[in-house]
């Protein structure tokens, strides 16, 4: 690839960066013309009424009942917020837009960790330090921190997230222009945060399909999941009727499940990764807080495995199907919710 000319902003390689570019243009020009203005009026007054000498008149007091500077104050006021609202309603509207992933998005995980990116796709393809992606189609991250905070900034996309320890946020995007774009840490991440970068290779469809099906072969991320789960023994207790020790996971996901004390849950990503570090942090009404915590024995990359095996076996975000049922008061009792997915100890 030929070196690029200088620029003064990044390329243009996403949906976002023409709104993002226009309201930073709008919020130049109008701090470059107030200033301006303030900077000339201050010079013009300076000179027009500076004292001339020792016998120069003292100026009028400015009469109290005169309506002159009442309407003066009220049109300085009024521009201003004016404008104000402008850049409140215009930032607004792109967080909201930004902060929003259309449910048709191609979902990929990301785990920060000093010092590199961490990256997963669905079908099983892992990279360090590198994301690749088709053009024109909706992408979503899914990010989580192994360690402190971070921040995946790329700004050709013109779209960046803080990556948080212990919780999932999410960024999403749409390319337009197949190449290669940079990836930064814009968090101040420790002693090597500047080496904390990578790339995004932007690709045509065909070339994508060719890359993914490059792969190791491995499965994907819910295949791997399904077999640690398996492989476990979680299905001894989690089983596919009521009857298990522990609660009924299929169809779960997406769904309200009831909790001890009355209250209820959503069954989404934070919920099921909270029940397998922290399981007795919400428990499955019918059941009792028996299971372990398996903090420290999960690792991020083996709770994203779980997740999406959980997604697999039940309904996606926003479905109508109801939970499963508590089991009867009879049968035996166990931890949370997700306590058998909680038992699927990563490898790696």
């Amino acid at each position: 690839m030929e070196p690029k000319s200088f620029q003064l902003f990044p390329e243009q390689a996403s949906t976002f960066a023409p709104t993002v570019d226009a309201l930073y243009a709008y919020l130049v020009l109008v701090s470059a013309f107030f200033s301006l203005l303030i900077a000339v009026l201050v010079v013009y007054f300076a000179v027009k009424y500076r004292k001339r000498s020792a016998d120069d008149p003292i100026p009028a007091p400015i009469d109290e009942h005169s309506t002159g500077g009442m309407i003066l104050e009220i049109v300085w006021s009024a521009i201003p917020l004016g404008l104000s609202m402008i850049m409140f309603g215009w930032g607004a509207s792109l967080f909201f837009t930004e902060s929003r992933p259309p449910a048709d998005a191609m979902e990929i995980y990301v785990t920060g960790k000093q010092w590199m990116w961490k990256i997963q796709h669905m079908e099983g393809n892992r990279e360090i330090n590198e994301l690749h992606i088709p053009v024109n189609r909706n992408i979503k991250l899914t990010m989580t921190s192994e360690d402190v905070l971070h921040d995946f900034f790329v700004p050709a996309f013109r779209t960046k997230s803080d990556v948080l320890p212990g919780r999932y946020t999410t960024e999403w995007f749409r390319a337009t222009k197949p190449g290669k774009y940079h990836i930064f840490c814009a968090e101040y991440c420790g002693t090597k945060h500047s080496g904390m970068i990578g790339y995004v290779y932007v690709m045509e469809q065909a070339q994508y399909d060719q890359w993914l099906a490059g792969g190791m072969g491995q499965g994907t991320l819910a295949e791997q999941g399904a077999q640690m789960f398996t492989s476990l023994g979680c299905v001894t207790c989690h089983t596919s009727d009521a009857n298990g020790r522990c609660p009924n996971l299929k169809g779960i996901y997406g769904t309200m499940v009831a909790l001890q004390g009355g209250a209820k849950v959503k069954a989404d990503d934070a919920y099921i990764r909270e029940s397998i570090l922290y399981p007795e942090a919400k428990v499955v009404e019918g059941y009792q807080p028996i299971m372990p915590t398996f903090k420290g024995l999960v690792t991020e990359d083996g709770l994203v495995k779980l997740i999406e095996y959980v997604k697999s076996i039940g309904p996606k975000p926003g479905s109508t199907t109801a939970a499963p049922s508590a089991a009867p008061a009879k049968a035996p009792a166990a931890g949370s919710m997700s306590a058998a997915a909680a038992a699927a100890q990563s490898h790696e």
